[in-house]
């Protein structure tokens, strides 16, 4: 630890708060305003991760958060460099995902005078954070650096951004260690009210029809496991959003798959037709529910959040739950082992037909993988990277078709395996995310599963892999278009597609070698299980380019502005004619 009574560089004072709270590598890339601090880190044990571009040093965080439930660290200069993380952060927001994004800023007395690299950071990011702060005083570094994280990785957790003036890395001081953070603004519920929640376990012994609707606040929360004990106890069907995937294991019996737009039939008819909602750590999000006023529409709701915001914002509850979704959670199991059994026999029997009801379902219209001989359909190529991972293996994605195969073929039988994104739905975020999370477990198998668009926005991040012998598995599920703008495009536009075709794709094979490692494309397939069993052997890097059907489209899908009913389960069959 560093001394209290020497002077110490406000760079070196910032690195101390990041040991002191547990940082193990800063994301970033270097500038003209940081040079202090990178100066700083020339002999200090902190590791720097250098990347090739700010977004994907953010992402890089993002992928590494996710995998460690730890806060991601960040770093960019002043202007661009700073301007550059704001994708990044918007994600890091929606998808509520803890990181510390540090960047830096012209010296204090030039701010405001158009100096070179200035941008007005602090501004730029007060709506794309969950707080950010402009640091001017070297004096209150310490403090700053330690609420940003706090603020970060508590409650609902997201982004904060920390704005640093040059001056303020150069500045001599003498360091003194914060002990406590103090935040009268700032409150963080917890526990939940018990009375609340005894009354939600009376709803559940009396609901006919349950289900639990499951989101990321589960994997924020850590609450997996008392999320298994309740679906067990009780014996409730459970649907886990993209972003709580993982949450239940995919292959638990509760876990009927994920709902939404391109969410399973059994999901959606099976939201559409419940009394009770078990809404936990989720947001009601529009690819959810679809057209608002048709979902649910016979169904009471409990809605649990950390995040009081969210509470009524588009589906007003019957009984609202402010607290950590781990902690009620313990307490409603509790309170349900306390009071059970409390099911009429009448209700006993109404629950045995909804799960008949629902197996029924996932038999009429189960999510199966498309295998042709003649040609690789992508769903394909999922099930096979499924089936080497074993629900155990930590995937990426960008946004699109891809990312819909994968969640809905590819099985999480563990929380923080699934890192993509979803709320922004940011193209490019997959490869950087996966190195980050590679970063993160060095144990874990890490595929980067991508499409030839997004894949094209972080082609340089090769190098980044290269550079520090991360051995993550890049499959590019490679159509030649941006698949899911085309496939809306042929579904709702009448066909009339535009601007939505990749030529010029490289050559893998050259493009990875140029970079140093091994790379092959293939087309056929009988090709693709040994081509992804060499790409997992290879005890390094490995860019696999699959050639798959380029018009394959998602089914199920729900057109927008339909009710999640309103399914289309498969492409339009021809009709027969009979002569």
């Amino acid at each position: 630890m560093m001394s209290t009574s020497s002077l110490v560089s406000g760079a070196r004072m910032l690195l101390e708060c990041l040991v002191r709270e547990g940082a193990e590598c800063i994301f970033g890339y270097p500038g003209g305003v940081t040079l202090p601090l990178y100066d700083a880190m020339y002999d200090h044990p902190m590791r720097h991760v250098l990347v090739r571009h700010e977004e994907n040093a953010c992402f890089a965080a993002q992928g590494y958060a996710i995998a460690t439930g730890r806060v991601g660290v960040c770093c960019a200069t002043s202007g661009p460099g700073a301007t550059n993380l704001v994708t990044g952060l918007v994600n890091g927001l929606m998808d509520s995902t803890p990181i510390v994004a540090i960047t830096g800023q012209v010296a204090s007395k030039l701010i405001g005078s158009d100096a070179f690299q200035e941008a007005d950071t602090f501004g730029i990011t007060r709506s794309c954070t969950k707080h950010n702060y402009l640091v001017k005083n070297l004096a209150d570094l310490p403090q700053i650096i330690h609420e940003a994280f706090y603020i970060a990785g508590s409650g609902r957790p997201g982004p904060v951004l920390v704005d640093i003036a040059k001056d303020v890395f150069s500045g001599q001081s003498r360091y003194a260690p914060v002990s406590a953070i103090h935040l009268p603004g700032y409150k963080v519920p917890s526990d939940g009210h018990t009375g609340q929640i005894r009354r939600a376990a009376q709803m559940i012994w009396e609901a006919r029809r349950p289900i639990v609707y499951a989101g990321g606040g589960i994997i924020s929360a850590g609450a997996s496991a008392e999320l298994r004990r309740l679906v067990e106890f009780v014996d409730i069907p459970a649907v886990c959003t993209l972003m709580g995937l993982g949450g239940l294991p995919s292959e638990h019996p509760n876990f009927i798959s994920m709902p939404g737009m391109h969410g399973s039939y059994a999901a959606n008819m099976g939201l559409t037709q419940t009394d009770l909602i078990i809404a936990l750590g989720v947001r009601f999000d529009d690819r959810v529910t679809g057209r608002l006023s048709a979902f649910a529409p016979h169904a009471k709701v409990i809605h649990v959040d950390i995040d009081p915001s969210e509470i009524g914002k588009n589906r007003i509850p019957e009984l609202p739950i402010v607290g950590d979704v781990r902690r009620v959670l313990e307490k409603l199991n509790q309170i349900l082992a306390e009071t059970a059994p409390a099911i009429s026999t009448q209700n006993a029997a109404a629950r045995r037909s909804w799960w008949h009801q629902i197996r029924e379902w996932q038999e009429q219209y189960p999510l199966k993988p498309v295998i042709s001989e003649a040609e690789i359909k992508p769903q394909h190529v999922v099930s096979e990277i499924d089936r080497l991972s074993g629900g155990k293996a930590i995937v990426t994605s960008d946004v699109g078709q891809h990312q819909m195969w994968s969640a809905q073929f590819i099985r999480f039988n563990e929380p923080r395996l699934w890192i993509n994104s979803g709320g922004l739905g940011s193209m490019g975020f997959g490869l950087p995310a996966a190195i980050g999370a590679q970063f993160a477990r060095p144990d874990k198998l890490v595929f980067a599963v991508v499409g030839d668009g997004g894949f094209q926005m972080s082609i340089p991040e090769l190098a980044t892999l290269v550079n520090y012998g991360l051995p993550v598995k890049v499959v590019i599920l490679n159509n030649g278009y941006l698949g899911m703008v085309r496939q809306w495009q042929e579904l709702f536009y009448n066909n009339r597609t535009c601007a939505v075709e990749l030529e010029g794709f490289p050559d893998v094979q050259k493009l990875a070698a140029a970079y140093g490692f091994t790379g092959r494309t293939v087309e056929k397939p009988h090709e693709l299980a040994p081509a992804l069993q060499e790409a997992v052997d290879d005890p390094g890097p490995y860019l696999l380019n699959v050639r798959v059907s380029p018009c394959e489209n998602v089914f199920p899908m729900v057109p927008a502005g339909s009710g999640i009913s309103e399914m289309v389960v498969g492409p339009p069959q021809p009709v027969l004619v009979p002569k």
